[in-house]
């Protein structure tokens, strides 16, 4: 399959999003709301959830809001939660949908650019076990702003990248048309970034697609509560250093 048609297909309006995977996943889930400065962005759903025995801080783009795409205040939000996780001492699991930032000058008069990079911030010095999945499209800083963690997993049939391949083609050769080219050139699928060693697993898309991240968020869980604060952090540096020395 060529890159381009998996690109086509993790921006399917068909595909699994992010409550499908919380509500099959979480019983119960209990959401919060705002960033305590602007407003309530619903393009980013957050709250604790219970996977089987555990209880953990879930924090998703949510595809048919915005197409996923948070505005200053949904990434103030984030942060927000993220911090609230850390105190109670909850892993921390982010579900990644969205072609980017919300780019209206409204989100730049906001301040967009410096809640990404708080996110950023933050996520990288969290001391909690920490874990983002892209379920479909994981584009731009809209994507990164979540993935600064311990792991970072890709359903089969979805993308990671700096840009689309449209706005990749643009900047580049300035023809769009020229898309399926950029697409291949930007390594973008999951098998293409597991070769390059910037993501962690892939998880299958059979049909159970829910099932298969369920529990594989129970193994990993398993694996890492043990760990210590020290632990966490230093796993996050020495994998940051490794993918940034490539």
């Amino acid at each position: 399959m060529k890159a381009i048609d998996i690109v086509k297909i993790s921006r399917s309006p068909e595909r699994l999003k992010a409550l499908d995977y919380i509500n099959y996943m979480c019983k119960p889930f209990i959401e919060f709301h705002g960033d305590r400065l602007f407003a309530d962005d619903p393009a980013v759903i957050g709250g604790i959830g219970q996977i089987d025995k555990h209880s953990v801080m879930i924090i998703a783009q949510q595809k048919d809001r915005n197409y996923g795409m948070p505005n200053p205040e949904g990434y103030r939000k984030v942060v927000r939660l993220a911090k609230y996780a850390e105190k109670f001492k909850l892993p921390l699991i982010t579900l990644i949908d969205t072609p980017g930032a919300g780019c209206g000058i409204e989100a730049e008069e906001r301040g967009q650019s410096t809640a990404i990079a708080n996110c950023l911030l933050e996520f990288s010095r969290l001391k909690i076990p920490t874990l983002s999945i892209i379920i479909g499209e994981g584009g731009s800083g809209g994507a990164l702003a979540l993935s600064v963690t311990d792991e970072i997993w890709m359903l089969e049939n979805s993308v990671y990248s700096i840009l689309s391949p449209e706005g990749f083609a643009s900047i580049l050769w300035k023809d769009t048309n020229r898309k399926d080219q950029a697409a291949e050139l930007m390594r973008m699928t999951s098998y293409h970034l597991m070769a390059d060693g910037f993501i962690n697993k892939i998880i299958p898309e059979d049909g159970g697609e829910l099932y298969h991240v369920k529990n594989e968020i129970l193994s990993f869980l398993e694996k890492v509560l043990p760990y210590t604060a020290e632990k966490n952090l230093k796993k996050r540096y020495e994998k940051y250093r490794k993918v940034l020395g490539r």
